[in-house]
């Protein structure tokens, strides 16, 4: 029986993020923060409509993603307000008359279980007000303005706190008049509830209940949420590329410009290393290789940079819900040296295929002066890499 109204409080910038887009649009396990928090939601069968409060500016994106994840039926997306609590105010107007239940969430905090989410809003039904929050572990210190302690701070009866934060319709409409009334700004629901002097009950949650805050905050997310969805499917996938050296081309390779006398000729910018990764993440999916989606005889390719290529790669592989584990590169070469351009290369690979540098490793070899390499006559790249598919 759907009782209760989730509001996603979505309409924060994430500066500390570093990111030039609200966190919720970082990906994590190449799906959105946001689509993962909605998600949760959507487990619930007391959970009936989905408000999500985005910023005014990225609205319309919101919109996009979700129809773009087929959740444009199931949810509401409202503009934000400056606080937060402006923004819950606007997407509490947007609640039915006749909703029992409001639970307000962060929509940075992808990781809610549904059934921390049922015991919350089972409290709230009971008590009329309830929050998840877990009590303190640590040594707490209060710390002057010069960061000299000034005193230890009993942690004994202190919890932090998280959402969801469910309240009853009618009593959480009635603690934000309150606060109006008074001109109060509160950090959260609670806070709101406290100011009225309305009891709120805490259900224990759990530490991995964490808000995506900075980048560690996002790779710590990943490695617990890969724990909850383990991988479904391993595919093995081999690239091969090769291009003859001429005169008068840059040669381009990882993505970057390397100085040398001599350039790869192709369609596109020649960048075999690229290629040979791009052919190795198609046949680990199944999707052909890269002259099928990316002919030389469409002149929309003419000089195109292969990294563009690789991240479109990327994205039919994610349609198909694959993401990059690892790739071992091997360029064939007898010169340049390719070794001190290595760390820059990796760098850029990571970028387009959206892991982690360390994800990607590259090797340089020479076949002593044998061959097409080693007579200088050209370049060729070897690619080998895991594709890990997850459950969607």
């Amino acid at each position: 029986m759907q009782t209760a109204t989730a509001i996603i409080a979505a309409g924060g910038a994430g500066l500390r993020m570093g990111t030039s887009s609200p966190k919720q649009f970082s990906e994590l396990l190449g799906v959105p923060i946001l689509i993962h928090t909605i998600r949760a939601f959507r487990k619930v069968p007391a959970i009936g409509a989905i408000i999500v409060v985005a910023p005014a500016e990225h609205r319309e994106r919101t919109q996009a993603l979700l129809a773009l994840y087929q959740m444009a039926d199931h949810c509401t997306v409202v503009s934000g307000g400056k606080l937060r609590q402006d923004s819950v105010r606007i997407g509490l107007a947007q609640v039915e008359p006749d909703c029992q239940l409001v639970a307000v969430h962060d929509g940075a905090r992808p990781l809610i279980a549904p059934e921390d989410i049922q015991r919350c809003l089972e409290a709230a039904a009971t008590y009329g007000a309830a929050i998840m929050a877990v009590p303190m572990k640590d040594t707490l210190k209060a710390v002057a303005a010069d960061t000299t302690i000034r005193h230890t701070v009993e942690r004994e009866s202190l919890w932090q706190a998280q959402t969801p934060q469910v309240v009853r319709t009618t009593l959480l409409k009635e603690a934000f008049a309150r606060a109006d009334q008074d001109s109060f700004v509160g950090t959260d629901e609670a806070s709101l509830l406290e100011h009225g002097d309305w009891p709120v009950m805490v259900v224990e949650g759990s530490e991995t209940n964490l808000k995506i805050t900075r980048p560690d905050d996002l790779r710590m997310a990943e490695a617990l949420l890969m724990q909850k969805q383990p991988i479904s499917e391993l595919r093995i996938g081999h690239g091969f590329d090769a291009h003859r050296l001429v005169a008068g081309r840059p040669l381009i390779l990882g993505g970057m410009e390397i100085p040398h006398e001599l350039g790869l000729l192709g369609h596109s910018d020649a960048d075999v290393l690229t290629h040979a990764l791009c052919d190795a993440i198609l046949g680990a999916c199944g999707c052909g290789d890269i002259g099928r989606h990316f002919p030389d005889s469409d002149p929309q390719y003419q000089g195109i940079s292969s990294i563009r290529l690789l991240a479109q790669v990327i994205g039919l592989a994610k349609a198909k819900h694959f993401r990059l584990h690892n790739a071992d590169i091997t360029v064939v070469a007898e010169r340049p040296k390719l070794a001190p351009h290595f760390p820059a290369m990796q760098t850029i690979l990571a970028e387009a295929c959206r892991v982690e540098p360390a994800a990607i490793n590259l090797k340089a070899s020479t076949t002593e002066k044998m061959g097409y390499t080693g007579r200088e006559e050209g370049i060729s790249a070897h690619a080998v890499v895991l594709m890990a598919s997850y459950p969607t």
